[in-house]
């Protein structure tokens, strides 16, 4: 029978037979090395948001630095320099780009996209604890094809009045985003994935999508494989999203269902994502609603950090440095599951700064 004084000898060994951390990563020699990333401040918010995310690199020693590059959403095309900095990094790390309404300048998101060949929009909606929402069991990632479809860019005036608006599919890129839904599945273990189209419609272009799909689902006999129509969809979004795992689709309807699921989730302020190709990889806020912000809430410093410092935990878990990434994260969802510190789209009135004082405090 152990004495009271044998007691904390024994917790003490108990300890350090079962130790709390246990080994889950192995670096290779020379991971630990600070890796260079990118960094775009963007508009709007951009400043502010991506300001909350080195702060918090910073305090948590985080093994990277940030060459950061001025971009605007009004500028003409990416500058060369900042290109040629995301070639050599790899990866980078963006606020918003305000894409201007009509008119003759295109976007430089789009831009950034095809240049780099960043084929794959990732978006994650889930429940985060402590935030109420009107539906609980949310976990949806978005797969969106990011090169081509209605995002073509290829627009003429047939003659004045008429406007000619081109949506290309091809069997390349459609093939390419899906076997990349369907290895995101496997690797991060999910257990289904939906095609989302309006091939009853547009029975060439999104019948090829689909027709893509259905041969790489083949070579995934493990996991579940749906389709679904785009209305129907954006319904069953709405009424029962938990019924949803993986989302893989064309380009333009990636984008309004990432939106949806985000709101239904918690709110575009707390989605994280990211844009990936063969060669290189922009982490950026998931949901494209309201990642510019507006003037007000940059004049009173209010804007939400939270969806950029997940997805800068994405890119630490993407750059291989997984604790970094896990003690981000854990300190986000307990600033989060705590309440007191909430920007004002989450029923708050903190102010950005006040948000990353609460996550540095909640690293361990």
């Amino acid at each position: 029978m152990a004495t009271s004084r044998s007691t904390p000898l024994l917790k003490h060994l108990l300890a350090r037979l079962n130790p709390v951390r246990s080994v889950t990563y192995m670096p290779r020699p020379g991971d630990g090395t600070p890796r260079a990333v990118t960094l775009i401040p963007g508009d709007g918010i951009g400043p502010l948001v991506t300001g909350a995310v080195e702060q918090v690199m910073e305090a948590m020693h985080a093994p990277l630095y940030f060459e950061k590059y001025e971009v605007y959403g009004d500028m003409k095309a990416v500058p060369a320099e900042v290109l040629e900095s995301i070639r050599k990094n790899k990866v980078c790390l963006k606020g918003g780009l305000a894409t201007p309404m009509g008119g003759g300048v295109s976007s430089l998101n789009v831009q950034l996209r095809k240049e780099l060949d960043l084929y794959a929009s990732l978006v994650n909606c889930f429940n985060l604890p402590g935030l109420p929402t009107r539906h609980e069991n949310v976990d949806i990632v978005v797969i969106r094809e990011n090169t081509e479809g209605e995002y073509s860019g290829l627009e003429h005036e047939v003659v004045p009045g008429v406007v000619e608006s081109l949506k290309v599919i091809t069997k390349f890129c459609s093939e390419r985003i899906a076997k990349y839904a369907f290895e995101y599945a496997y690797l991060n273990n999910r257990k289904k994935v939906t095609a989302v189209h309006k091939a009853n419609i547009m029975k060439l272009a999104d019948g090829l999508f689909l027709e893509s799909c259905r041969e790489v689902a083949t070579r995934y006999p493990s996991i579940k494989y749906s389709e679904i129509i785009v209305d129907n969809c954006c319904m069953q979004l709405v009424s029962k999203p938990e019924q949803f795992d993986v989302m893989v689709t064309p380009n333009l309807y990636g984008n309004l269902v990432a939106n949806t699921a985000a709101g239904i989730a918690g709110g575009t302020g707390v989605m994280p994502g990211g844009n990936v190709g063969a060669d290189h990889a922009v982490f950026e806020q998931g949901a494209s609603a309201g990642n510019v912000g507006n003037d007000k809430v940059v004049e009173q410093q209010k804007a939400n950090p939270v969806a950029l410092l997940l997805s800068s935990a994405m890119m630490l878990r993407h750059l291989q440095f997984p604790a970094f990434a896990d003690r981000l994260e854990t300190a986000v969802k307990k600033v989060i599951l705590e309440g007191k510190y909430r920007t004002k789209d989450l029923g708050g009135t903190s102010t950005t700064q006040e948000v990353v004082d609460a996550v540095i405090d909640a690293l361990d």
